[in-house]
């Protein structure tokens, strides 16, 4: 999988930048800081500025590939959705069962990220903790609707469908199937921050990945009913 995925070019809606980042090195170095810094410091307390003294460039050369922070924390977090995709994809390849399928999914959607060799400019362990703990900022703001009109957030979207499928599959008349899954995706960021940062809302179980475990076991229990 890893040497297929290296293949890839993880594409996000043009509409997000004004000049593609993955076209040249700055952009790269761009994103690269970025994951790195928000990481570090949080959102809140991230400027391109800051960015700019980080990368070695100016604050002008970063706004030719974005007009604000907001699509910048955008970007990042679509390009984490697609690569999640691609990742559901090659790891549900020439499996029959579509239990079995659900289960590699639902792992693939809630487990902790590891580094790999693939796109060496994108930390992905950063990159998932900035999800967890800042992605719901994309949308749990007044120019949602505006930019959901505009696809923003079709990655996400085809993320969750993608699934939805595997669900109809098992049970075809579940009345709650897109509901399942963005549960399962986000209840995941959830717990995963509460493990680290405010223990007493969650369980957590010597010996085993609760988060993953309790996800699985809920969207099997769910397709029975």
């Amino acid at each position: 999988m890893d040497n297929l995925l290296s293949n890839i070019k993880i594409k996000v809606n043009d509409k997000v930048f004004i000049k593609d980042p993955e076209s040249s090195e700055l952009g790269k170095r761009i994103v690269q800081g970025t994951i790195g810094l928000i990481d570090e410091i949080g959102f809140e307390q991230f400027t391109f500025k800051k960015l700019a003294k980080e990368i070695k460039t100016s604050e002008a050369s970063i706004y030719r590939y974005f007009d604000s922070k907001h699509h910048l924390l955008v970007y990042i977090t679509l390009w984490y959705w697609g690569w999640m995709e691609y990742r559901i994809v090659f790891k549900l390849m020439n499996i029959e069962s579509a239990e079995e399928r659900l289960t590699i999914a639902v792992k693939t959607l809630t487990e902790v990220i590891e580094e790999d060799k693939d796109f060496n400019h994108i930390n992905k362990v950063k990159l998932h903790r900035i999800v967890i703990r800042e992605s719901s900022k994309i949308y749990l703001n007044k120019s949602v609707d505006n930019e959901n009109s505009e696809g923003f957030f079709l990655a996400y979207k085809r993320l969750v469908e993608r699934v939805v499928k595997i669900i109809l599959e098992i049970n075809p008349t579940y009345k709650y199937p897109h509901m399942l899954v963005s549960t399962i995706i986000e209840g995941a960021h959830h717990q995963r921050y509460f493990a680290k940062h405010l223990p007493r809302l969650t369980d957590i179980v010597n010996g085993e990945d609760a988060v993953t475990t309790f996800y699985q076991k809920m969207a099997l229990t769910q397709l029975k009913d």
